[in-house]
């Protein structure tokens, strides 16, 4: 039996302050989020995870996935996964035409095949999530099938790293979880390094960290926030449909009995978004048995992403 275990991918920038690329404008802002605003948002997600798949690829070969445990056919599905992301890059760029925003510079902390797999399974879910919370926004019927199209595929990759691969969950439940675009926004942008002065500017804007520390389902973990009291306000739970808000007290908030979750800090027991929430965003995942039971107990990870 394995002790339990958080795997955390750290932030490389915790204040909201610091995340300045992509160009975020005011979220509040009166500027419509129209068609063209929508697909440069998903296009931006899509080179992002295009150059995380491409740098990895030249950066591991075949016997490098073997020798740290992956499957022996791991890293040739991952090509056809890099493939994939720059076909919906090139179908985004070509929607836009001249009004595309363009690739930035990346950095992303993978150091091994099986870290890069692990945050594959990450990007791959909150992709799945973007695509999900932003559907909202499209008005033009081509770009909604465009975009749900692509959804379904990145859905197939993360139930393919998370299963096959990593030996995880493959879904979270009979639901994926929409999430909103600043949210997503915050996810992201850790990984961008810098970009292209020229590129639009996005509605969005960029949380503080949210850090859970023993988190299990059902039970009290412990939640701070960068540069922000958590104390007195709420965590929004995000699982499938469903919101659930928790007031922290004493430092602790109770983790609802769920798989997946995405977490975040807000001032309001009924909403949770751009107005009210104060930090965020943390993914909290943890094993299920086969018959759909929580397995944490038995010792096995769980996830705590902070951002």
């Amino acid at each position: 039996m394995k002790s339990t275990s958080i795997i955390t991918f750290t932030t490389f920038a915790c204040a909201a302050s610091a995340f300045v690329i992509p160009q975020a404008r005011d979220a509040s802002s009166s500027s419509p989020i129209d068609d063209t605003v929508v697909l440069n948002y998903a296009l931006t997600l899509e080179y992002l995870e295009s150059a995380f798949y491409t740098g990895a690829l030249n950066n591991f070969t075949e016997d490098d996935f073997i020798s740290d445990g992956l499957p022996q056919w791991a890293r040739g599905r991952f090509e056809q996964i890099a493939a994939h992301e720059q076909a919906h890059v090139q179908l985004l760029s070509g929607a836009l035409s001249s009004n595309a925003t363009q690739a930035c510079n990346y950095s992303f902390p993978y150091t091994s095949p099986s870290s890069f797999a692990a945050l594959s399974q990450l990007l791959e879910g909150v992709g799945v999530s973007a695509y999900a919370g932003a559907a909202q926004y499209v008005t033009n019927k081509d770009y909604l099938t465009t975009a749900a199209v692509i959804l379904s595929t990145e859905a197939r990759h993360a139930a393919w790293v998370a299963g096959p691969v990593n030996k995880e969950n493959p879904w979270s439940g009979p639901f994926d979880t929409p999430l909103g675009l600043s949210t997503v926004y915050t996810l992201a942008s850790q990984f961008i390094t810098n970009c292209p002065s020229s590129n639009p500017s996005l509605p969005v804007k960029a949380f503080p960290a949210l850090t859970f520390v023993d988190a299990s389902p059902g039970q009290a973990a412990n939640v701070t926030a960068d540069g922000v009291s958590a104390e007195g306000q709420y965590v929004a739970f995000f699982s499938g449909l469903s919101t659930t808000f928790v007031q922290v007290q004493n430092g602790q908030v109770v983790v609802p009995n769920a798989t997946s979750l995405y977490a975040v800090l807000t001032s309001s027991n009924a909403t949770a978004d751009d107005s009210t929430i104060t930090a965020g965003v943390a993914v909290l995942q943890f094993p299920f048995s086969s018959d759909g039971t929580s397995s944490t107990s038995t010792g096995e990870s769980s996830m705590n992403v902070r951002v």
